[in-house]
C-alpha cells in the first residue's frame, strides 16, 4: 500500500476556488485532514485512489469553512423561512448527529460523510 502526498496542483484544478488560497494553507488543511483519514499503510481505506479523493474532499472542507468564517460566515444547511422586509433568512440542517454537523455544514463534508458510510459500520472480527 501506499500513502496520499499532496498534489497542490491536481488540488487547484479539481477544486478552481480554492486556487487563491495560498500553498502553506492548504499544506496545513491536509495535514489536518490526515488527522481524520489515516494516510499509512494501515488505513482502513484501502484504495489510494478512494483515500486521495477523501482526504481532497475534506482539504476542500476545510478551506471553505475558513473562507466562509474570513467573511463573516455563510449560510449552511437548507432556507427552512425567509422574510422580505428588513430581511431575514433561516437555515436548517435537519436531524443530525453531533459528529455529522461539522461535515455537512460544506457540500465538501456532506460528500466526504456520505462517501465514508461504510467505514462507520461494526465490523466483527474472529
Amino acid at each position: 500500500m501506499a500513502i496520499v502526498v499532496f498534489d497542490l496542483p491536481a488540488f487547484k484544478s479539481a477544486y478552481p476556488e480554492f486556487a487563491g488560497v495560498a500553498d502553506p494553507a492548504l499544506q496545513q488543511y491536509f495535514a489536518q485532514a490526515e488527522q481524520l483519514v489515516n494516510n499509512t499503510d494501515n488505513s482502513r481505506v484501502s484504495s489510494i485512489t478512494e483515500r486521495t479523493l477523501l482526504l481532497s474532499l475534506l482539504v476542500a472542507h476545510v478551506a471553505k469553512m475558513r473562507l466562509s468564517a474570513a467573511s463573516g460566515g455563510g449560510l449552511v444547511g437548507r432556507v427552512s423561512s425567509a422574510t422580505e422586509g428588513s430581511v431575514s433568512v433561516s437555515a436548517d440542517m435537519g436531524p443530525t448527529t453531533n459528529t455529522q454537523a461539522w461535515y455537512i455544514q460544506t457540500t465538501y463534508g456532506a460528500d466526504y460523510w456520505a462517501l465514508t458510510a461504510k467505514y462507520r459500520t461494526f465490523h466483527y472480527r474472529r
